[in-house]
C-alpha cells in the first residue's frame, strides 16, 4: 500500500494528539502507546500489532476476549498511528512548502520531491521523447500547484482552529448566535404572515387546500438532464475537506456508547475530534417529526420539511413582476438552520460527546444534530457509528462518508457476514403487493389528468411488476389477499433472471423503475394520498418485520423514505405505525439489480396469498464489501470471538478479492490464570450413556434423563449460577416438559431456583434481575439451596451482550452441538453454492454485474409443498450468457471438508463460542465450561475454538473422572475467593 496520497489542500489537524499526558506512556514495537494505566502485555501486543496493521495499509483479524479490554486497546492503538501518521504528514507538507519558498530554488538545483504517491498527477502523464525543458516546465508547474494547495490547506486550518479556540474560550458567542437565530426565525414568521395574506386573493382551487402537495413533480431522467445539485449554497460553506480518520463501527447505539464512553477516559479524550453518527430517530429534536414514532416517517417528515425549504427558496428566487402565484404555507425545519449548524458542527468538534450529549447540545443550540454531526465529518479524527451505515454504500452516501484512502475499524465483527447478508436480503409479502397495487391504481385514478406522461409511464410500470409479482405467488391483484387461498404450497428457489422470466417482467428496465421511485419520491406521495383519503385496502394483522437492517437503512436514504398504508381512525391512539407496503418492494426492485449469480429469489406460497411472499437472498456478501476493502487504507475486524476465522478469509476477503498477503491475523490470550478455566467436554454420562444430541438422538428419553443427572450432579458442587444452554426453544420447553413429569426438575430445584430465558424481549431485563438476586441472596444465607440454574437457547437473548460474571456464571453447559436446520432452503442454496464457487474466489474476485439475461427454465415443474433449488444445476449454461466464467470444482485434499460442510459447521462453532464466552469476564473471574456431546471432541470441532480456550480444553470419555476435575477445580476456588 503506498504512503498517504496528498491531494489538494494538507489534511490537517485542529488539536495535536501529540501534547502531553498525564497518563502512563508505554512502549510497544518501538512505539509510544499512552494508556490511563499499566496496560497487560497481550494489550501491549494488541496495540502493536494494530499499529503496524495500519502503518502497512493491511486487513486485520483480531481477537481479543471479552475482558481483557479490547476496546481500549483499540482506542490508544489506532490513535497512536494516527498522532504520529499526522506528525510525519505535517512535517513532509513544512517541508515542501519550505523549498517551495526558498528564493534559491530557481530550477537549477534539484527541488526536494513530493511524497512517492505525489509524484505522478494522474493528469500529467509523461510522454516518451519529451525534450527535457518540458519535462522540467511541467514538474515546475506540478511543483507550484502542490505549494499552493499546501497553503490553502494552511489557512482553512488556521481559520477553523481560531474559529474552536474563540468558541472554547467566549461563551458571549453562543448566546451572540442564539439571538441571532430568533431574530431569523421572527423575520421568517412574519414573512410567511406576508405570504399567505398574498396567497389568500387567488382565484378558484381545482384541488383541495395542501392537496397540491401530493401531486407528483414532472419527471426528468438522468439521460433528459444534467446533473444538478439539490444542495443550498449554505451547505457548501459547512462541507470541509475530508482529513485522514478512523471510522470505528460497532452493532448497536449501546456500545458505541460505551465505547466513546472509553475514549472520554482514555489519554486522548480531550484531544480527539470524535463524531458521533446515529438515525434521524436517535437525534431528532423536532418533538412534532418525533411523536410520530416509526423510523420511516420521522425519515419522510424529515425529507418533506426539508424539501419545503429548498422549493419555498427556489418559489421566491423564481417570481418575476406581474406574475402571481398561488402560495401555500409549507412547514420548514426550525432547527435546520445554517448559522445554527455551523455553531453545533464546531461544538461537536470541540469536545468528546456521545449520542445523548449530542441530542442535549443540540436542543440548547435549536440546531439538528442530524445534519450538525453530519456536516462536522470531513474535520473529525474518529467518527463513532452503527456498522449499518458503513455497509450499505447508500446509507454511505447519505450520510457523506468517503472512504478513500481511510481506516475502518469493525467491532463485534464475529456475525459481519450475516451482517452484511441481512441488510441487502429483502421481503415482501403477497398482502404488500395487493395494498400497493390498490392504493397505486386508486392515486393514478385520482390525479392522472394532472400528471406527466414520464410519470403516467411509470406508475403504469411498477402497476404491471405489482400485479406480476403477485401472480406468480398464485394470486390475484383484485382480490383481498386474506381470502385468496393458493393451490400450490411450499418454497422454491430462482435464479434473479429466471424469476423475472417468470414474472415476465424481463422487459422492463428495472435500473430506471429504481431510479424513478428514489428520485420521485413516489412512496412518499402515496402516503400523503393514503393518510388524506384513508385505507384502500385494509392491511392484514400480519405484518412481515423487515429483513436485516432495512428499518435503520430507511432513515438514511432520503430516496427511499416509507410511511404507513393508512392512517389510524379518528380518535385511535397513534402508535407507530408500519412503512408504505409500496416503501417495503422499492427495497427489492432494488434488489433484483444485483448480480444474477449472487442472490436468488425465494417464492414461499404458505396457503393464502397475504402469509406467502418474495424473498431476495444474498448469496455473496463480499460483492457489497469490496468496495470497503478497495476505497480504505486499513480495515480492521475485531471482536471478543472471532473463531473461526476461514469464513471472514474465504466467504468475505478472497471473494472481495483481498490477496491473502494482505490479511493479518492476531489473536490474543486472556488475562486470567492458566488455572481459572476449566473447560471439558465430557462423551458420557453418570450411566454410561454415549452422549450425542443429533437429531435424531436427542429427543430419546434416555439420552433427556441422561442430561438431567448430568446437570443434578453438576449442581451439586457448583456455588452459584448455572447456565445451561440448548439448542432451540423448542428443545428447551421439550426437555423441560420432559424433567418435570420424570421428578429431575424437583431434583435440580432442591440445590438451584431454576429460571427460563424469556422469548419476550421486554421480560429479560426482569428475569436477569431475580436470577441475580436469587444468587445474592443464597449465597448470604446459606442453606440447601446454593444458587440459580439459567435455562437459556444458542442464540437467544442471553447467548450475546449479557455477562454472566463471578457467580452469576461459576459453570456455562452446553447441551449438544447447535448446527443450523439443514433443512432450510436458504442454507441449502448457500452451502450449494459455495461448494460450487469457493475454489474461484481464490483465483478470482466475484465482479458486481447486472442481472443476467434470463433464459428459460428447463426441466419439470416443482411438486407441490417441495423445496427446489434449481441455480446450481444450470451454471454454467448461465456463465456463457453473462461471460462470468466459473472454473470447475477441484479435487479437494484428502480429509478437506466442502465449503458448505464447513459453513454449516462454522455458523455452530460461532454460536458455541459466543455462548460459551458469557462466564469469564474479568482479570479474577473464575468459571468451568462444560461441554456435553461427544462430537466437540473431534479435532476439527475442537481447532475452532477460541484459542484461549481450546489450550486448556480436557477430553472425559467417562462421567467419574470429569466430575471429580470439576469438584475439585470449584472447591479450591471457591475456598480461595
Amino acid at each position: 500500500m503506498t504512503a498517504e496520497v496528498i491531494t489538494g489542500s494538507p489534511k490537517e489537524i485542529s488539536r495535536p494528539l501529540e501534547r502531553t499526558m498525564a497518563d502512563k506512556t508505554e512502549e510497544a514495537g518501538g512505539v509510544h502507546f499512552p494508556f490511563p494505566f499499566t496496560p497487560y502485555a497481550i494489550q501491549k501486543d494488541f496495540m502493536a500489532a494494530l499499529y503496524q496493521v495500519l502503518e502497512a495499509g493491511k486487513i486485520g483479524i483480531f481477537e481479543s476476549p471479552t475482558g481483557t479490554g479490547k476496546s481500549l486497546s483499540l482506542i490508544c492503538g489506532a490513535l497512536s498511528w494516527l498522532r504520529d501518521f499526522e506528525q510525519k504528514k505535517q512535517e513532509e507538507e513544512e517541508r515542501l512548502l519550505e523549498a517551495g519558498a526558498d528564493p534559491l530554488n530557481d530550477g537549477k538545483g534539484q527541488a526536494p520531491c513530493p511524497p512517492p504517491s505525489c509524484q505522478q498527477s494522474p493528469g500529467s502523464p509523461r510522454a516518451a521523447g519529451e525534450p527535457d525543458w518540458v519535462t522540467q516546465f511541467v514538474q515546475k508547474k506540478e511543483e507550484r500547484e502542490l505549494v499552493d494547495r499546501l497553503k490553502e490547506g494552511q489557512v482553512r486550518r488556521k481559520k477553523r482552529e481560531e474559529r474552536l479556540r474563540q468558541i472554547r474560550h467566549n461563551a458571549s458567542l453562543k448566546f451572540a448566535a442564539k439571538r441571532m437565530r430568533q431574530e431569523d426565525e421572527e423575520t421568517e414568521r412574519l414573512l410567511r404572515l406576508s405570504r399567505e395574506m398574498l396567497a389568500a386573493g387567488t382565484g378558484p382551487e381545482q384541488l383541495a387546500w395542501g392537496e397540491d402537495e401530493l401531486v407528483l413533480a414532472e419527471y426528468e431522467s438522468d439521460e433528459d438532464k444534467g446533473s444538478a445539485s439539490g444542495v443550498d449554497a449554505d451547505e457548501d460553506d459547512l462541507e470541509e475537506e475530508h482529513v485522514t480518520k478512523i471510522y470505528y463501527c460497532s452493532r448497536t447505539h449501546s456500545q458505541l456508547a460505551q465505547f466513546v464512553h472509553e475514549v472520554q477516559k482514555s489519554p486522548f479524550g480531550k484531544d480527539t475530534r470524535l463524531v458521533s453518527l446515529g438515525s434521524r430517530q436517535n437525534l431528532c429534536v423536532n418533538e412534532d417529526v418525533r411523536k410520530l414514532g416509526s423510523v420511516q416517517l420521522i425519515n419522510d417528515r424529515c425529507v418533506e420539511l426539508q424539501r419545503s425549504k429548498h422549493e419555498e427558496k427556489s418559489v421566491i428566487e423564481e417570481e418575476k413582476p406581474g406574475r402571481r402565484r398561488r402560495l401555500e404555507p409549507r412547514a420548514t425545519c426550525p432547527f435546520y438552520n445554517h448559522k445554527q449548524l455551523q455553531l453545533l458542527r464546531d461544538e461537536v468538534l470541540l469536545e468528546v460527546k456521545d449520542i445523548e450529549q449530542l441530542v442535549a447540545l443540540g436542543k440548547e443550540a435549536r440546531a439538528c444534530p442530524y445534519y450538525g454531526s453530519r456536516f462536522a465529518i470531513p474535520a473529525a479524527q474518529l467518527v463513532v457509528l452503527p456498522y449499518q451505515i458503513l455497509l450499505h454504500a447508500a446509507a454511505r452516501q447519505a450520510a457523506g462518508i468517503r472512504l478513500q484512502g481511510q481506516v475502518v475499524v469493525i467491532d463485534e465483527a464475529h456475525n459481519l457476514i450475516d451482517t452484511i447478508t441481512g441488510i441487502h436480503s429483502v421481503e415482501v409479502s403477497g398482502s404488500q403487493l395487493c395494498q400497493a397495487h390498490s392504493q397505486l391504481l386508486q392515486y393514478m385514478e385520482r390525479y392522472g389528468k394532472r400528471l406527466k406522461a414520464k410519470n403516467l409511464m411509470y406508475i403504469k410500470q411498477i402497476l404491471y411488476v405489482l400485479e406480476k409479482f403477485v401472480t406468480v405467488l398464485g394470486g390475484n391483484v383484485k382480490q383481498s389477499p386474506n381470502t385468496q387461498s393458493l393451490s400450490q404450497a411450499g418454497t422454491e428457489l430462482k435464479t434473479v433472471s429466471d424469476f423475472l422470466f417468470q414474472s415476465q417482467i424481463d422487459n422492463i428496465n428495472l435500473f430506471k423503475v429504481k431510479r424513478y421511485c428514489e428520485k420521485s419520491m413516489v412512496s412518499r406521495k402515496l402516503f400523503g394520498f393514503t393518510e388524506r383519503y384513508g385505507a384502500v385496502l385494509a392491511p392484514s394483522r400480519e405484518q412481515p418485520k423487515l429483513s436485516g437492517f432495512q428499518h435503520f437503512l430507511q432513515s438514511l436514504q432520503p430516496g427511499v423514505t416509507a410511511a404507513p398504508a393508512a392512517p389510524a381512525e379518528e380518535g385511535e391512539d397513534r402508535a407507530p405505525r408500519p412503512a408504505s407496503p409500496l416503501m417495503h418492494i422499492e427495497g427489492f426492485l432494488a434488489a433484483l439489480t444485483t448480480a444474477n449469480q449472487d442472490g436468488r429469489v425465494i417464492l414461499s406460497r404458505q396457503g393464502s396469498l397475504s402469509q406467502s411472499s418474495l424473498k431476495f437472498l444474498l448469496l455473496n456478501p463480499a460483492v457489497h464489501f469490496a468496495q470497503v476493502v478497495k476505497e480504505c487504507r486499513a480495515v480492521v475486524l475485531a471482536g471478543g470471538t472471532m473463531q473461526p476465522v476461514s469464513d471472514f478469509r474465504e466467504q468475505l476477503l478472497a471473494c472481495a478479492g483481498v490477496e491473502a498477503e494482505r490479511v493479518v491475523e492476531f489473536s490474543c490470550g486472556h488475562v486470567i490464570p492458566a488455572d481459572n478455566i476449566l473447560p471439558l467436554v465430557i462423551c458420557s454420562g453418570p450411566s454410561n450413556q454415549q452422549l450425542e444430541f443429533t437429531y435424531q438422538k436427542r429427543e430419546l428419553p434416555q439420552m433427556m434423563d441422561e442430561t438431567g443427572r448430568i446437570l443434578c450432579n453438576l449442581c451439586n458442587v457448583v456455588p452459584g449460577g448455572v447456565v445451561c444452554f440448548f439448542p432451540s426453544y423448542a428443545y428447551q420447553r421439550q426437555v423441560h416438559t420432559h424433567w418435570d413429569k420424570s421428578g429431575l426438575l424437583a431434583r435440580l430445584a432442591v440445590r438451584k431456583k431454576i429460571f427460563q430465558e424469556p422469548q419476550r424481549v421486554n421480560q429479560v431485563e426482569q428475569v436477569l434481575l431475580e436470577y441475580s438476586r436469587c444468587i445474592q441472596h443464597c449465597g448470604q444465607a446459606g442453606g440447601m439451596v446454593t444458587g440459580a440454574l439459567m435455562f437459556s437457547v444458542v442464540g437467544g437473548k442471553m447467548s450475546e451482550g449479557i455477562n454472566f460474571s463471578d457467580n452469576l456464571g461459576r459453570c456455562v453447559v452446553m447441551v449438544g452441538m447447535p448446527f443450523p436446520s439443514i433443512r432450510s432452503a436458504e442454507l441449502q442454496e448457500k452451502m450449494a453454492y459455495l461448494d460450487q464457487t469457493l475454489p474461484l474466489s481464490f483465483s478470482m474476485p466475484s465482479p458486481i454485474m447486472p442481472a443476467a439475461v434470463p433464459t428459460r427454465p428447463t426441466g419439470p415443474a416443482p411438486e407441490p409443498g417441495c423445496v427446489t433449488v434449481t441455480e446450481n444445476t444450470r451454471r454454467r449454461q448461465e456463465s456463457a450468457l453473462t461471460g462470468h466464467l466459473l472454473c470447475p470444482s477441484q479435487p479437494r485434499a484428502p480429509g478437506q471438508v466442502p465449503p458448505g460442510k464447513a459453513l454449516v459447521e462454522n455458523l455452530c462453532m460461532k454460536a458455541v463460542n459466543q455462548s460459551i464466552g458469557r462466564a469469564i469476564r474479568h482479570q479474577k473471574d473464575f468459571a468451568s465450561i462444560v461441554l456435553l456431546d461427544q462430537r466437540y471432541a473431534r479435532p476439527p470441532i475442537l481447532a475452532k475454538l477460541p484459542s484461549w480456550i481450546r489450550d486448556r480444553v480436557q477430553v472425559k470419555a467417562t462421567f467419574g473422572p470429569a466430575f471429580a476435575a470439576l469438584r475439585k477445580f470449584h472447591r479450591e476456588k471457591s475456598g480461595s475467593s
